[in-house]
């Protein structure tokens, strides 16, 4: 009778499913010199529904800097947000936010 010699490699191998978050998208409003400043305030509030003074905050900032990030989040929603600020003939752009 031969014993043989039975070699038993363990391996414990765990993986645990990585699940990752789309990365956000920020909607840029750059400045022009055509637009007037309260009309691109009225948009603010109309396309984002923001109140006065985040509306006015963020014309000048896009007016003083030449942009301004105005809204960050998803990027389905972001191009629609892009399109509809474009609708209103505000330069505006979409970038992925650096992370």
């Amino acid at each position: 009778m031969t014993a043989r010699a039975a070699t038993k490699e363990k391996t414990d191998t765990k993986t645990e499913p990585k699940t990752s978050l789309a990365p956000p998208w920020n909607v840029i409003v750059h400045d022009d010199p055509v637009t007037l400043m309260n009309y691109v305030t009225k948009v603010f509030k109309q396309v984002f529904g923001y109140g006065a003074d985040k509306a006015h905050r963020l014309m000048m900032e896009v007016h003083q800097s030449g942009r301004a990030v105005v809204w960050t989040g998803a990027r389905e929603q972001a191009e629609m947000y892009v399109q509809k600020l474009q609708a209103h003939h505000l330069l505006t752009t979409l970038e992925l936010v650096d992370g």
